[in-house]
């Protein structure tokens, strides 16, 4: 097998982090839904998630061809070793609410899912002509999952925003919280650059106007306001990430890393 890139290596790891991080933290809500139904939608988002993960660790596994498996990528690196975005590490909290069960608000997380979904849409679509056959077969497959996604955090974005006062003032708190974390998007890496460049990965960048009229659309139908986006840029895909991580890597590897060598 012909040697990859290290730019190939972590385009392919930002992409499967950026799963695997977002499938934990909604995994989160399993047995916590605010109704049956959606404690089953996210359960299953989530496991959608963590698959597209694992397709992208094995393959990276394959391309280093090093002893790396699937799970010494997930349960094996530190935080500042993972390349997601930082939005999606974020709890599920309102800002500068308490790091509780309690405090959980499901506004924040759909508001969330519907703005990574609307990239991810986009990207998958894209990424089905990468000249990375394997990563072209695991976009196929990964964009009919995320198009669920999208319509599910989409029907979810527009009840809050149209419904009572409370779920409407809910939802722009969480768009206006979240939203400047998606500056992340755009502010293009190195290894995304490189991976673009080499035909292996899509410029995100190309992205952004169609990202933001497929959110403006759901905004408006939603009777919600955009906010503004300005502010610090996140670094999360340059291994510099928000406290947050440490603690929900810290409960999904504590297995892992007690039984190393555990066979189930």
């Amino acid at each position: 097998m012909q040697a990859a890139s290290s730019a190939h290596i972590d385009y392919l790891l930002h992409l499967a982090d950026n799963a695997v991080v977002l499938g934990q933290r909604n995994a989160e809500w399993c047995g916590h839904g605010p109704i049956l139904e959606e404690d089953i939608a996210m359960s299953n988002i989530s496991l959608d998630l963590v698959g597209q993960a694992r397709l992208l660790y094995q393959h990276v596994a394959a391309l280093k061809n090093d002893g790396s498996t699937e799970d010494s990528l997930a349960y094996f690196r530190h935080a500042g070793e993972f390349r997601n975005y930082t939005l999606l590490e974020l709890p599920h909290h309102q800002a500068l609410v308490g790091y509780a069960v309690d405090n959980r608000d499901y506004a924040v997380t759909i508001v969330r899912n519907f703005l990574y979904s609307a990239l991810m849409a986009l990207l998958w679509e894209q990424l089905q002509q990468s000249k990375d056959a394997q990563l072209a077969a695991i976009a196929a497959k990964s964009l009919k999952e995320v198009r669920y996604h999208l319509r599910h955090s989409h029907d979810w974005l527009v009840r809050f925003g149209d419904g009572t006062d409370e779920s409407h003032q809910r939802a722009q708190a969480a768009l206006n919280q979240l939203m400047p974390y998606t500056q992340e998007f755009w502010s293009a890496s190195a290894f995304e650059t490189q991976a673009a460049k080499d035909g292996v990965g899509v410029d995100v960048t190309g992205l952004k106007n169609d990202w933001h009229t497929l959110v403006q659309n759901a905004l408006t139908e939603a009777t919600l306001q955009m906010p503004s986006s300005d502010g610090f840029v996140t670094t999360g895909k340059h291994g510099v990430h928000s406290e947050h991580l440490s603690y929900l890597l810290e409960e999904m590897q504590s297995l892992a890393r007690a039984h190393p060598e555990g066979v189930w």
